[in-house]
């Protein structure tokens, strides 16, 4: 199997159901729900005229529980507003039944390279700073978050990280 993005050969990726690009970084996830996006149109909008910082292909207008994004049809990431992530996490938690717990992300995802679509700056990959143990890429900027197939979905069912100074001693 050939990635998506850059075409090389993409191997399985251990304890999951996705495979791992170890040219590009990328991580698919062959079959996976799309993070519930509904397209609101097949073709790009001139207006935002920004082209996917995984695999270069127009971005379309999508939501997600009512929230507006950038969605690429072709490798099925999403582009956002910071500041409109954690509501947007929020409203998909309320459909969450049980949490599930997650594998730990490979580090070597930390050294892709991935260009901001509106400012063509490089953009900053970090590990989330919540649950879900993703890998995510910002421009702060443009004040834009990249998260590539699957990750909101792993970081809205994951369970909330609890502190000690949350418990009940």
């Amino acid at each position: 199997m050939n990635c998506p993005a850059c075409g090389a050969e993409i191997m399985p990726k251990p304890d999951t159901e996705g495979y791992r690009c170890d040219y590009c970084h990328q991580v698919f996830y062959p079959g996976e729900e799309d993070d519930g996006v509904e397209v609101l149109g097949d073709q790009p909008d001139p207006a935002t005229s920004r082209a996917c910082p995984v695999c270069n292909q127009p971005l379309v207008q999508a939501t997600v529980a009512k929230t507006p994004l950038l969605f690429c049809t072709q490798c099925h990431g999403l582009l956002m507003r910071m500041g409109e992530l954690l509501d947007l996490i929020d409203a998909l938690r309320t459909a969450v039944d049980k949490p599930a717990v997650q594998t730990a992300p490979e580090r070597g995802d930390l050294k892709r390279t991935v260009q901001c679509p509106q400012c063509r700056r490089r953009m900053d990959t970090h590990f989330y700073a919540g649950p879900g143990n993703v890998i995510v890429d910002s421009c702060g900027d443009c004040f834009l978050i990249w998260l590539d197939r699957g990750e909101l979905t792993r970081i809205a069912h994951a369970p909330d990280e609890v502190g000690p100074e949350d418990h009940d001693w």
